[in-house]
């Protein structure tokens, strides 16, 4: 379980395709607190680091996740948001995020409004997710709250710090991000569907 709080971004060194699986090698400040069998999400993706040496480790993506995320179209030198789970008893900042993206959507459009952004996505409607106005959304893995609400498509405002310390700064209109749809709207979903 995480917050949606990145605490750090890695950087991806090396990509290894093994079989249907992708081995990901990334390089983080992070890496000397890691310990294998952890699990650590990656732009939102709930992955297992598998192997530690010096400042990198490797996590590995099965056909499953490469198929629901945007995790198989990374490249070296790519940047990724980074968090471990959270702690029992810590401050939960963001909100309850599971690691278990459920599509992926595309930026529309980015605004510069002198002081903050707004990124605009469009996901597809046939899978039945929903954002609220004023709701909680995981994109990329940060936590983050629905200004624009529509069928397939909203907005999110985007303050400094979080432009600066996530991947929101390299993210232009076209890239395809993940989505984490709020779990417990994703409950309340499903029962009033029954």
């Amino acid at each position: 379980m995480f917050t949606g709080i990145i605490e750090s971004a890695a950087e991806v060194t090396e990509l290894r395709k093994e079989n249907t699986n992708l081995h990901i090698t990334l390089r983080s400040s992070l890496t000397t607190e890691l310990k294998i069998d952890q699990s650590v999400a990656h732009n939102g993706v709930c992955l297992t680091v598998v192997s530690i040496q010096d400042d990198k480790y490797t996590v590995t993506a099965i056909e499953e996740t490469l198929n629901k995320t945007n995790i198989g179209r990374l490249k070296v030198g790519d940047i990724v948001n980074m968090e471990r789970a959270m702690i029992m008893g810590a401050r939960l900042d963001g909100h309850i995020v599971q690691g278990h993206v459920d599509q992926t959507a595309t930026c529309t459009e980015v605004l510069n409004k002198d002081g903050s952004w707004i990124f605009s996505f469009e996901y597809d409607s046939e899978l039945h997710n929903v954002t609220i106005e004023k709701g909680s959304i995981c994109i990329n893995g940060v936590s983050l709250t629905v200004v624009d609400s529509k069928v397939n498509s909203f907005s999110v405002a985007i303050i400094p710090y979080t432009f600066n310390h996530t991947g929101f700064k390299t993210l232009s209109k076209g890239d395809i991000v993940n989505l984490e749809f709020d779990v417990i709207g994703k409950y309340v979903k499903r029962l009033m569907n029954l």
